[in-house]
């Protein structure tokens, strides 16, 4: 058995050139760049939400509720809007659905609020909290899509 060559006939080791690592901008680099300003002007429309409408210790946490419960809405509406209605530039999906809805939306908030309720001594609000996120969430994208496609169905036989 013989070692493999780095060499071909043809060209010797000194005269090939190089492999360039290809540029962060021509892959990555864009779209992590539209996520990243998406998700901080989702976070802080989130953010705002819990300014103007706090939940009290012990409550029920309405406004992560509402929330995550209107960005799942949006969240249907838009994907079917780029899907079946219009060919997206390819950074919208990545700045406004990952980006500014996966900022706004939080699930993480909905995990602590459920915790904080059941270490405050409230573990049935925890665990309504938990079901009604979960269901409310999955019937507001589910009724996007529905209401959407019907819209548009509706307005192609027109």
């Amino acid at each position: 058995m013989t070692a493999p060559h780095s060499e071909t006939v043809d060209e010797p080791a000194e005269l090939r050139v190089p492999a360039r690592r290809p540029s962060v901008w021509r892959g990555q680099g864009p779209v992590v760049a539209v996520v990243s300003v998406g998700g901080a002007l989702g976070a802080s429309a989130r953010y705002g939400a819990s300014l103007l409408w706090p939940t009290y210790t012990g409550g029920f946490p309405w406004t992560t509720f509402s929330v995550n419960v209107a960005g799942c809405f949006v969240i249907g509406v838009f994907m079917v809007m780029i899907t079946d209605v219009w060919a997206a530039h390819p950074l919208l999906r990545p700045f406004f659905g990952t980006g500014v809805l996966g900022g706004f939306t939080t699930f993480s908030t909905y995990a602590v609020d459920i915790q904080r309720l059941v270490d405050t001594g409230h573990p049935r609000t925890g665990l309504a909290y938990l079901a009604a996120s979960l269901v409310a969430a999955l019937a507001a994208v589910w009724l996007a899509v529905t209401a959407v496609r019907r819209v548009l169905a509706w307005r192609r036989r027109r």
